[in-house]
């Protein structure tokens, strides 16, 4: 059924209202082993939101102030519609769901202003500025990290609606110029399709494909210094961007478009991951590369333990033969999952690997791609092949990836069936070196699985020579209180463990808390102090990143 308009899961929900992902029987089966659940549990949803979202809210602003906005922007692109700024104070936590679901309304903006151009985006924040007023941005609202609140209230800017075009695609520097509401697949599909156009000799491509693909902007990927699913290649979103156009509360703040320069601090990796408290992302120019699809090579291979897959993926990155384009390993627990999900369990080609030493609860899924020119992915096909298969790679062909292609911005649409019976299904993600990672990951998974019963996967998605990146999901039955106290728990020991806390979601509200130790004390006092010259009053996203020490909500640590 199609979730209704206007309704209080359409603003919980995830993606287009007619579009689904139900957990398959096997899915099902599983959840129903683990937490017990008999088939009056499976015919009971709870709390699904159907009907009409109503509700009544105050405002700070002042019925003067609201016209003096107006006036800025014109009433089309100004709304104080509950449902609007419902919407715009929520993202896709896990918290944001309990508390939709739940009907607890906290931290949102009293205004909701959808700007056309950079023009009344120096308006607002003038007006914002001689009225102490607060100022959020939003992109899609496809935040995992509380970064779309309003803990003041105030205004919150939704750029996604007007500012979404792209200004000017370079062939001669091969760079794009974009608004910063424009959504990544809007992007994208215009790249890609640059010779029909733009009339240009080559399709392009940014490379930027995150699990939130789909309901994510570029600025929003900026701000937080996001990760696509092909990063291994085509590197994160901050190895992308040239050059960014800010307004901010003392002027404006534009860096210049050059391949690097000699100057520094670099402004622009100052203020990517500043998530909207330093300024305001009007645009960026970023590189671009020619869309290859044609010569796309994909491969997959199973390893019969966590450790010679380690050692075979490291191999890869250090060999200096190529980098792969999607590159994603899978632990033990995750790869069993994996197979019962997807059926193999049971199956011959199961009872060949076990026959072959590739045993449950030990054997570990890779599945990856290579982009680039013909000669270019023959290469690092080449080199990973003869590289995995030294540590007892087993090949299961390009067919695995091509089906995780076909579903991978899918998954997020089962977070929604899976809550509406008690069922919750999140994720934490953190970045670590080569040497400390089997024991992280351990020590990680171990807290995961002490705390509550859950079913805990994890991969790495992100690679690099030094390191890689350890991608956690964990399934349980949890209330709000419960998960909040799980999550703490997991993120002291991912801090304490020494690994970066965050490496490509952000650090938002949500890890907030955690920001200022993370970064220590002498970095994390700069970093006040830049705070305090750019937004003395702190009316900038306030609580993000923890600059103020204040507004962190119902998360306390």
């Amino acid at each position: 059924m199609e979730t209704p308009p206007g309704s209080v899961r359409s603003l919980f929900r995830w993606g287009q209202p007619g579009e689904y992902k139900h957990p398959n029987p096997r899915l099902v089966k599983l959840m129903s082993e683990k937490f017990n659940l008999g088939l009056a549990d499976l015919q009971n949803p709870q709390k699904t939101g159907l009907e009409p979202f109503q509700a009544e809210l105050s405002s700070r602003l002042s019925e003067g102030q609201l016209e003096e906005l107006r006036s800025l922007v014109g009433s089309d692109k100004l709304s104080t519609d509950p449902y609007d700024r419902v919407r715009a104070g929520y993202g896709k936590t896990m918290l944001d769901l309990f508390r939709l679901r739940e009907g607890q309304l906290e931290n949102l903006p009293d205004a909701v202003v959808y700007p056309r151009d950079r023009k009344e985006i120096v308006d607002v924040l003038r007006f914002a500025r001689d009225q102490g007023i607060a100022v959020q941005t939003r992109g899609a609202g496809s935040s995992v990290t509380r970064g779309c609140e309003a803990p003041r209230g105030g205004i919150t800017l939704d750029l996604s609606r007007h500012m979404n075009s792209i200004l000017k695609l370079n062939t001669v520097n091969e760079t794009v110029t974009v608004e910063a509401g424009m959504l990544l697949p809007d992007l994208e599909r215009r790249l890609q399709g640059a010779v029909r156009t733009f009339g240009c000799d080559h399709n392009y491509t940014l490379g930027h494909f995150p699990q939130s693909y789909e309901f994510a902007t570029i600025g929003g990927a900026i701000v937080t210094r996001g990760a696509g699913q092909n990063s291994t290649y085509y590197g994160k979103v901050e190895h992308m961007v040239l050059a960014q156009d800010y307004v901010t509360l003392n002027g404006d703040l534009v860096t210049k478009e050059v391949p690097a320069k000699s100057l520094g601090p670099d402004l622009d990796q100052l203020m990517m991951g500043s998530e909207g408290t330093l300024g305001i992302l009007v645009s960026a120019t970023l590189r671009v590369k020619r869309f290859l699809p044609g010569n796309t090579r994909r491969f997959s291979y199973m390893f019969k333990d966590f450790g010679s897959a380690l050692d075979a993926v490291r191999e890869v990155m250090q060999s200096q033969e190529g980098m792969p384009s999607v590159f994603r390993l899978s632990d033990p627990e995750e790869t069993d999952v994996a197979l019962r999900l997807y059926g193999v369990q049971g199956t011959p080609l199961d009872s060949l690997l076990r026959l072959g030493g590739y045993k449950p609860g030990k054997r570990c899924l890779l599945l990856g791609s290579a982009d680039g020119s013909h000669r270019y992915t023959r290469m690092v096909a080449a080199s990973v092949r003869k590289k995995v298969r030294h540590f007892g790679g087993f090949p299961t062909t390009g067919y695995v990836t091509r089906k995780w292609e076909k579903g991978r911005f899918k998954d997020p649409y089962m977070r929604d069936d899976l809550m509406d019976f008690g069922v919750i299904i999140d994720t934490l993600e953190f970045s670590v070196d080569w040497e400390s990672l089997p024991s992280v990951h351990e020590s990680v998974r171990k807290t995961c699985h002490d705390l509550a019963n859950v079913v805990v996967m994890c991969h790495l998605s992100h690679f690099y020579p030094q390191g890689a990146n350890l991608y956690f999901i964990f399934i349980g039955q949890m209330d709000q209180k419960e998960f909040t106290e799980y999550h703490r728990r997991v993120v002291d020991a991912i801090a304490s463990s020494g690994a970066a806390i965050s490496h490509h979601h952000g650090i938002g509200r949500l890890l907030a808390p955690w920001y200022a130790e993370a970064l220590g004390p002498v970095a994390f006092d700069l970093v006040r102090a830049i705070k305090k010259h750019m937004d003395p009053d702190h009316l900038l996203n306030p609580g993000v990143l923890s600059l103020n020490g204040e507004d962190h909500g119902s998360i306390h640590r």
